[in-house]
């Protein structure tokens, strides 16, 4: 039996397909360009992502014919949507969730709606970055798209509606699109009615392992697949990743480096309290059924890696190319495995929690003629490691203390990143056996839903452990002290940059 999962993300997509006792039995990945038409957007070609999810489904189905899949389940990235007319046709790009044009938006509609108001029923909140204020962006500034428009679907259900079912939302990932209440389960009407938008435009929300359907006849032929597979809600890709990664209980968190770095740790009752409104820390349904979750996070991670191999590091792509190395791997290779003299303030794209400043750019403080290409990498990748540290003793002071990282995504597979965050947060990191938890946690719940058996108890046979990461005395004690600094350095450059 062969139960997959895929994992649609800001910059490629990931199927793995899992044995019955959570052994990885295939992957396949394609990446594909984020879009940037404007200052300030970002976007997705939507149909080349969904083509992208057939070629993996397809490959990772093939590679692992002799387990023939019985259920898929998706992990998907937040907030993007795309607006779908009545003949399945898409209107527009998807916007991720870096995509900052509603800045503006934001700012007033919450101001008018009320920020505690929105808080009370989404859990969220407000940041450009969310569906609602996208929506609100193309209500006002495609009005032709906007009228054209027979359904709003985020990719879960994009792929869904694919893969031949009627299409429906996950709970988590209803949760990021800041329309959805999450005590009462259902989209809040109150929102709704303020943007002008019909319930029926939006898939209805289901429970995360909840069956959608199966995949149609001659799309299963297509991906050679068998008959009858099912199709799982899954979940947005943090909450997801960390059902992937073990944690459904308190005092654990997952520690996910992908595009977007985030930590998501799990709770067994929502939690609404005022310092975590204040810091921007969401409250919204972990992907463990009957579990909620926070993500704390930058929306600068392994894009800002990317970056520097996009920009700084010709090198190393030739090598990559001609031996079929990894380039991330080269350029880690070279790291300084000392603190370096920089600070640097991530805020690459605009700012994920606590503060959620879309305005304030980012900042490399400290260099000299002697500053290596090094050294300004790893402090590059201290800077975000601070921003989540920043993170972590907000969580600590509201009594959501985390004892345990577990790391998963691209990153995860790289110990000498995995020790410099252990390192900045002082605190260990355990490294699994399979760091593609998104696909992991997509394929459990599809696991869960085809045999009845509790996600909680999947995920304790799935999950294994391979290292832990302990945090060195000596480098952590240097990065207590330039935590200090760094702690003072983004309200000091948003007061000057707000002077210019």
């Amino acid at each position: 039996m062969g139960y997959l999962g895929i994992d649609i993300g800001t910059t490629g997509c990931k199927a793995g397909v899992f044995n019955g006792d959570g052994q990885l039995l295939a992957l396949a990945y394609r990446e594909y360009p984020l879009l940037s038409p404007e200052r300030g957007w970002a976007e997705l070609d939507s149909s080349r992502v969904i083509q992208a999810c057939l070629d993996v489904i397809r490959e990772a189905a093939g590679r692992s014919a002799a387990d023939p899949v019985r259920a898929m389940g998706i992990a998907c990235q937040g907030e993007a949507f795309t607006p779908v007319d009545r003949g399945g046709h898409y209107l527009a790009n998807g916007m991720v969730s870096s995509d900052a044009r509603a800045a503006s938006i934001a700012v007033e509609w919450s101001r008018q709606f009320g920020a505690r108001r929105l808080y009370e029923r989404t859990g969220h909140t407000p940041h450009p970055m969310f569906t609602l204020f996208k929506l609100l962006w193309l209500r006002d500034h495609r009005p032709e798209v906007w009228s054209q428009a027979d359904k709003f679907y985020c990719f879960e259900e994009l792929l869904q509606a694919r893969l031949g079912l009627q299409p429906a939302i996950s709970w988590p990932l209803a949760g990021r699109t800041m329309l959805f209440n999450v005590r009462s389960h259902r989209w809040e009407p109150e929102i709704l009615a303020a943007v002008g938008l019909e319930e029926s435009r939006l898939a209805p929300p289901a429970a995360s392992g909840t069956v959608v359907g199966e995949v149609a006849d001659g799309v299963a032929a297509e991906l050679g697949l068998p008959r009858g597979v099912k199709v799982v809600a899954g979940g947005h890709d943090q909450p997801c990743g960390a059902l992937g990664a073990g944690v459904v209980q308190p005092a654990v968190a997952m520690y996910a480096t992908g595009t977007v770095e985030c930590i998501c740790p799990a709770f067994a009752e929502p939690i609404f309290a005022d310092n975590l409104m204040q810091s921007n820390l969401c409250t919204y349904d972990h992907a463990a059924p009957g579990r909620y979750a926070t993500v704390a996070f930058s929306l600068t991670g392994g894009n800002l890696l990317r970056w520097f191999r996009d920009q700084w590091a010709q090198a190393e792509r030739d090598e990559a190319r001609r031996t079929g190395a990894d380039p991330y791997d080269l350029l880690l290779r070279d790291l300084p495995s000392e603190p370096t003299d920089l600070t640097v303030l991530p805020y690459f794209t605009p700012s994920g929690t606590p503060y959620f400043d879309a305005d304030v750019p980012g900042a490399i403080l400290g260099l000299r003629l002697s500053t290596t290409r090094g050294q300004v990498l790893r402090a590059l990748l201290e800077g975000v490691a601070m921003e989540m540290r920043l993170n972590v003793e907000i969580l600590d002071r509201a009594g959501l203390r985390i004892d345990e990282f577990r790391a998963i995504g691209g990153g995860a597979k790289n110990l000498r990143l995995t020790q410099l965050k252990a390192d900045v947060l002082d605190r260990p990191i355990a490294t699994l056996a399979v760091t593609e938890a998104g696909c992991l946690g997509a394929a459990l719940l599809a696991c869960a839903a085809d045999t009845s058996a509790s996600a909680q108890d999947l995920a304790a046979v799935w999950v294994k452990k391979q290292a832990m990461v302990e945090p060195d005395s000596h480098r952590a004690a240097i990065y207590r002290e330039k935590f200090e600094e760094y702690q003072s350095l983004y309200p000091w450059m948003r007061e000057r940059y707000r002077k210019l």
